[in-house]
């Protein structure tokens, strides 16, 4: 399997089930069973399903000297996931989120990422990790902005998502989005058809590879050397309990399967697949396929 760098947020995420949105005032209510916490984040949720599909990861992130960092080093472990490049001495407190959705599927996330926007990674601890990889998936967070230079300078695929992305030229995402060669998005934000915004983009900025989430509908991709823009539908594996990470898991069963063969049609067939699935559990970070579970779920579904 690949060696592949991960570079991103690690948070302790509480989850809030609720009857649907909006939600009526009440000074105390009792969901039994509907609060639930674990470690997540964007980066974590990458690195430990990657690590599930059998991948060697080599994991950056940035955690606190406080409780959360003994929940995530605890988490690392079961997951199968090194610390090493887990370093708690730069801020002052692990990051947190709290998620809300319902039965719908619709979720609402708030997430305090405390001072790590405003600290730094060791770009020697950085370069010493990327070595032996051949992809770096970026995520789009403050600490991870030096990365893509050298990642670039060195050969590496870069990969990342801009999540719910609005504007081309964004202040805070240009960066990421001029760097990758495989950039992924949400289509909840955009200002029209994903058709001409991928249009656009490849205009802009030359990429590569694009992967459109769609939601319920599935995704778009664009391959910019075989002139390719098209739609590929969702799947069902099972019933959807929260719709939290399914864009992570998307990224994650698409840099797998491509890290092994270079085929993004059959890479994001099996991604559809692998974030369908993902979307039964709760946490954002629980509910990942292993390799052979995810083949197997691929041939039971027409995709």
């Amino acid at each position: 399997m690949a060696k592949i760098l991960v570079a991103g947020l690690t948070n302790i995420e509480t989850t809030l089930r609720v009857e649907a949105f909006p939600i009526p005032y009440a000074p105390v209510l009792y969901p039994f069973f509907g609060v639930n916490s674990a470690v997540s984040g964007v980066g974590f949720n990458i690195a430990k399903a990657l690590t599930s599909l059998g991948n060697s990861i080599n994991y950056l992130s940035l955690v606190g000297q406080d409780a959360g960092q003994l929940l995530v080093e605890q988490a690392l472990k079961q997951s199968n996931l090194k610390s090493r490049f887990v370093l708690d001495n730069v801020l002052e407190q692990t990051p947190q989120s709290v998620v809300i959705y319902d039965s719908r599927g619709q979720r609402q996330i708030h997430v305090d990422l405390k001072d790590i926007q405003e600290r730094a990674y060791p770009q020697v601890l950085y370069e010493q990790a990327l070595r032996d990889c051949s992809m770096a998936v970026l995520c789009n967070i403050n600490f991870t902005r030096p990365f893509l230079d050298a990642a670039k300078r060195l050969g590496k695929t870069v990969v990342t998502d801009v999540h719910a992305i609005s504007d081309m030229e964004d202040r805070y995402n240009r960066d990421y989005m001029a760097a990758a060669d495989v950039l992924f998005m949400s289509h909840e934000a955009l200002p029209c058809s994903p058709e001409d915004w991928v249009r656009w983009l490849i205009h802009r900025y030359g990429t590569d590879i694009a992967v459109i989430g769609l939601g319920a509908e599935g995704a778009l991709l664009s391959v910019r050397k075989d002139g390719y823009i098209g739609r590929m539908p969702a799947v069902y594996t099972r019933d959807v309990v929260n719709t939290i990470g399914a864009g992570d898991a998307l990224l994650s069963g698409f840099v797998h399967h491509y890290a092994r063969t270079h085929n993004p049609y059959d890479a994001l067939k099996r991604a559809l697949v692998f974030a369908s699935y993902k979307c039964g559990a709760v946490s954002a970070s629980d509910g990942f396929l292993t390799q052979h579970e995810l083949e197997e779920w691929y041939t039971q579904v027409a995709v």
